[in-house]
């Protein structure tokens, strides 16, 4: 599906060379070299050790029908005199620019969610209610950057009705980027975490900086936050704002939940619901979403249903059920001392007679690393049968629980290989095994190892 026309491109871009035509259709924007596409602009990014200019004769033969340029970039003889190149200062602010144009043409429902824990989870939530009644585009994977972002909106069909996007950030700035790229009409903050604590140096920095996201706010935008937060509340007096929570006060309260087998049951501000994940803190995520749904005239059969069938991004509490009777819980994506602590309580809830949890470090916690890792150490408490530790900073946890005589055996480890040996003698009937870490640990590894036998 056309997407829009080289001559389009010519009112935001008016230095060109090459024939520029309304009859010419772009129907993929992208920025990978390798990629094969129809009818497609590529973006040459500049990075530290790339530079997608130097790769334009594999880009044309693999489907390209125009480009932006860098004005500073030479222009390699061999390529076609009518191929319409765009000259612009910056390529990777000029398809920051563009991603902002072809939004406000589309003009979808646009939903923002940011966070320190829960949201991949959270905009997976809103993809999955949103489509019971528009048509719903949201970010793939981990695509929640300065790149990936406008890519997302690049990729959104002309006729998308509502889009949902996921904001990432390391550093102050960043989101209030993203934000003023999207213009969101509705910006969710799912918490206020430890996560980024090392470029932040605080949570009241954390929350500082995840507060960028209503600075894109559309006019008459709405702002959805964690109402059980005291570092939000400065943030909800400036903006059209809908809290969201478990204490008393919140304007979608979340009571009586109840973790059963394969799902979560909760009741919000009197209607009840129930959720194909498990945690309390997946009762929150789906309140954010019913709260924006009832604005946006979602029926409540019609959010109901959607909850009870939530299709997920991979790795987040993804459970695997091996044949000698032991399920893995693979909620290896990434990890915060929040999120971790979180994922620990739901196997507490879980039935199995034994429940083990495998925890591996946790990055970009600076000077906070060691306290940081001891604060998960006291939610390890029975029922919980034993803990394994992977790398030097999960060691800590394990040393706060002997510590303080905490009655549960503790391995700990440094070597993926020795870890996943032992692992094998706890592969038995009614066991479940969590893994949880930062993305950097890798820990689906030894996952997808135990799950080959």
């Amino acid at each position: 599906m056309m997407k829009f026309t080289t001559n389009w491109l010519v009112k935001f871009f008016p230095k060109y060379k090459g024939i520029v035509r309304d009859d010419m259709a772009i129907q993929e924007i992208y920025i990978d070299s390798r990629q094969r596409v129809q009818a497609g602009l590529f973006i040459p990014i500049i990075g530290e050790k790339f530079n997608g200019h130097h790769f334009i004769k594999e880009v044309v033969e693999n489907g390209a029908v125009a480009a932006l340029w860098q004005k500073d970039e030479d222009i390699p003889s061999f390529l076609p005199d009518d191929f319409p190149l765009f000259f612009v200062d910056d390529t990777t602010s000029a398809l920051q620019s563009l991603a902002t144009h072809y939004r406000d043409e589309v003009n979808p429902i646009v939903i923002g969610v940011t966070g320190s824990n829960g949201k991949t989870t959270t905009k997976d939530l809103f993809a999955t209610v949103f489509r019971e009644k528009y048509k719903t585009y949201s970010t793939k994977g981990n695509f929640n950057n300065h790149i990936g972002l406008p890519l997302t909106i690049l990729q959104m069909q002309r006729d998308t009705e509502c889009l949902i996007l996921e904001m990432g950030m390391n550093h102050f700035g960043e989101i209030e980027r993203l934000t003023k790229i999207a213009k969101p009409n509705v910006a969710v903050i799912t918490n206020i975490g430890e996560s980024h604590i090392e470029h932040l140096g605080s949570r009241e920095g954390i929350a500082q900086a995840k507060s960028e996201i209503a600075k894109g706010l559309h006019r008459d935008g709405l702002l959805i936050v964690d109402g059980d937060e005291p570092l939000l509340k400065p943030i909800i007096q400036k903006y059209h704002s809908i809290t969201v929570g478990f204490e008393a006060g919140n304007d979608y309260r979340i009571h009586d939940v109840h973790v059963l087998g394969e799902q979560t049951d909760f009741t919000v501000n009197g209607l009840t619901f129930s959720i194909s994940l498990l945690g309390k803190h997946h009762a929150k995520n789906s309140s954010f979403v019913i709260a924006a749904a009832q604005q946006y005239g979602i029926i409540y059969e019609k959010i109901k249903k959607a909850l009870e069938h939530v299709e997920m991004t991979g790795m987040r509490f993804e459970q695997i059920r091996l044949n000698s009777g032991t399920t893995l819980i693979n909620d290896a994506y990434n990890a915060s001392p929040t999120s971790m602590i979180a994922s620990i309580d739901v196997v507490k809830e879980m039935n199995a007679q034994r429940k083990i949890v495998v925890l591996g470090d946790m990055f970009e916690l600076g000077e906070h690393t060691k306290e940081l890792h001891k604060s998960v150490a006291p939610y390890i408490t029975d029922p919980i049968t034993s803990l394994y530790t992977i790398g030097e900073a999960s060691k800590e946890i394990g040393k706060w629980l002997e510590e303080n005589e905490v009655n549960i055996p503790v391995y700990s480890f440094t070597e993926k290989d020795e870890l996943e040996k032992a692992l094998r003698k706890e592969l038995i009937d009614n066991t479940i095994i969590l893994f949880k870490a930062s993305r950097g640990m890798k820990l689906e590894s030894i996952i997808q190892r135990l799950t080959k036998d």
